[in-house]
């Protein structure tokens, strides 16, 4: 929230206590900025919300508390009501340009909160098989959830980021035999390459590599001899290349959870979830199979944990995993995860809450599916490989910086087409390019050779035009617009504020100098508002992983 937005609800409070002799909560006093600015700058609904309480019409509460106001707020130019019972704020300019002093103090914090009040988040995106490149599917989840820990941390959470490596299973086997196969190939030697394996080249690479460090070490071995060693060079093989393509588009993990760990030492954790489950009366068999008794908890249908092979299925170390997080003492545990896992989120969190989780603090939202649309038409294909579009191919096209900014832009929750042609264009219709734009433009206006050089002022009373103000009342919403894209984890609404911060800056760059030889006083003022745009520009970018270039 910013200074003035705090101002004004510590100012309604006390008037609301003193008219009526009421305290009231802090998720009833709202202020927001009218849609319309000649209604004023602020506005705020609290007549219409304590109306039913005080058995009174929204207007007559509106009429006792707007004398308190104007006592209460020093900062209000004027105080009027509208329609059913909505207060209207006019700010005066001089309390609006305080938000300059506060911009330019805090720098690169400007637009810090403490929303999250130090709560322990654990999130967990992307978590790609590693049996293959990371592609365009992926790119989405890998920009939000990057955007989500920035932006989580920015308000103040303690923040973990974390990758679940799904090392174990059938596809890894096949991941091993291809290597085996491949392998095998460069001696001569025929091993059946399996019917579902892996046929990418960089698998004939590793097996070379192989091949160089161990010699025939592996030939003619049985599969329980090289298998484990097969498995952890390909593993290893494709999370470095994952590893590489994730820096590449600016996402790091803290944290690498191998779904192997939940196997190691004879199954423990594993054994532990089934035995806990077991002791609550809440697994049985059938058909040879272990079942959980997920419908007891709002499931449709009750879920396999051992299949009658005596394998487990996926589920049963997913919730050891999911066990592990919490044990390892985060508050909430949130989860980025395809479209297609909407039934899992539900017996998750049936599991989650059988052994005796909160399920309320896991929460999964599930991503969308991707179009990559050129020239009017889907591409499903890269030109260069005939595979899929990789997330190294898509940033070599159109830039991290565009890949970052499209895939954050929507709503995470609702399909998307993304424009690969509108994210290479160099124009104002791509609104990255128009967001970086004006950063740059900035950022040239204090560098200017005939620029003065700049120097803060005790105040920035001079700043009176129509398109300054809208400026000023644009920089102090900062802090509020962090804090709730956090809360409501939308991290679409950052990309919407660079957005409306251009469009205000580069119409007030249309219609005012800033630099006036023949204004002095006025000119150091707009560079102090220049300056204070740029720092929450280039704030606002850094959220979403975008960068701010001095020069374009």
């Amino acid at each position: 929230m910013s200074e003035i937005s705090e101002k004004i609800v510590g100012a309604i409070k006390v008037s609301v206590k003193e008219a009526f002799d009421i305290e009231p909560q802090d998720n009833m006093v709202m202020v927001e900025r009218p849609r319309d600015p000649k209604m004023g700058d602020y506005s705020t609904n609290i007549a219409m919300r304590l109306a039913k309480e005080l058995h009174q019409s929204p207007r007559d509460i509106a009429a006792k508390i707007m004398p308190l106001l104007q006592e209460n707020l020093s900062e209000a130019e004027s105080i009027e009501m509208a329609g059913a019972g909505f207060i209207n704020f006019r700010i005066s300019e001089t309390a609006l340009s305080d938000v300059i002093h506060q911009i330019l103090k805090e720098g690169d914090d400007y637009g810090r909160n403490n929303e999250g009040n130090g709560e322990k988040v654990l999130v967990e995106y992307v978590s790609a098989n590693p049996t293959g490149d990371l592609h365009c599917g992926h790119a989405r989840g890998a920009a939000w959830g990057d955007a989500l820990c920035r932006l989580l941390a920015e308000a103040g959470y303690d923040v973990t980021r974390e990758y679940y490596v799904n090392d174990a299973g059938h596809q890894i086997d096949m991941l091993a035999e291809s290597m085996y196969s491949r392998y095998c190939e460069l001696f001569g030697v025929a091993y059946p390459l399996p019917e579902n394996g892996y046929h990418a080249q960089d698998i004939v690479e590793v097996a070379q590599v192989i091949k160089n460090k161990d010699g025939d070490k592996w030939l003619h071995q049985d599969p329980s001899v090289w298998m484990e060693y097969f498995k952890d060079e390909g593993i290893e093989m494709k999370l470095d290349a994952i590893r590489k393509d994730l820096d590449l588009f600016r996402v790091h993990f803290d944290s690498w959870i191998h779904e192997r760990f939940f196997y190691q030492d004879d199954s423990a954790r594993i054994k532990k979830v089934i035995q806990d489950l077991s002791d609550k009366g809440l697994t049985y068999e059938k058909d040879d199979a272990l079942w959980f008794k997920s419908t007891q908890f709002g499931d449709d249908k009750d879920r396999v944990l051992k299949k009658n092979t005596g394998l487990l299925t996926y589920f049963t170390p997913d919730i050891a995993n999911h066990v592990y997080k919490f044990e390892r003492g985060y508050d909430t545990l949130i989860n980025l995860w395809g479209a297609d896992h909407h039934s899992y989120v539900t017996r998750m969190k049936c599991a989650m809450e059988a052994l005796g989780y909160n399920p309320d603090r896991l929460v999964v939202d599930l991503i969308q599916m991707v179009r990559m649309v050129s020239n009017g038409e889907e591409v499903k294909m890269s030109k260069r490989t005939g595979n899929a579009i990789t997330i190294r191919e898509l940033c070599e096209d159109v830039g991290v910086d565009a890949a970052r900014w499209f895939f954050v832009s929507k709503e995470l929750g609702t399909q998307m087409d993304f424009d690969m042609d509108l994210a290479k264009s160099k124009n104002n219709d791509n609104p990255v390019y128009y967001a970086q734009y004006a950063y740059t433009r900035m950022f040239s206006i204090l560098h200017r050779e005939d620029a003065p050089a700049f120097q803060e002022v005790e105040k920035y009373d001079l700043l009176t035009d129509e398109k300054e103000l809208q400026i000023l009342k644009q920089l102090s919403e900062f802090p509020k617009t962090v804090a709730d894209a956090a809360k409501h984890r939308a991290v679409n609404r950052i990309c919407q504020y660079c957005s409306n911060l251009a469009k205000d800056f580069h119409s007030f760059y249309n219609s005012n100098r800033v630099v006036d030889p023949s204004n002095q006083a006025l000119t150091i003022q707009r560079m102090g508002l220049v300056k204070a745009a740029m720092i929450t520009m280039k704030n606002a970018l850094d959220l979403i992983g975008v960068s701010a270039p001095e020069q374009m």
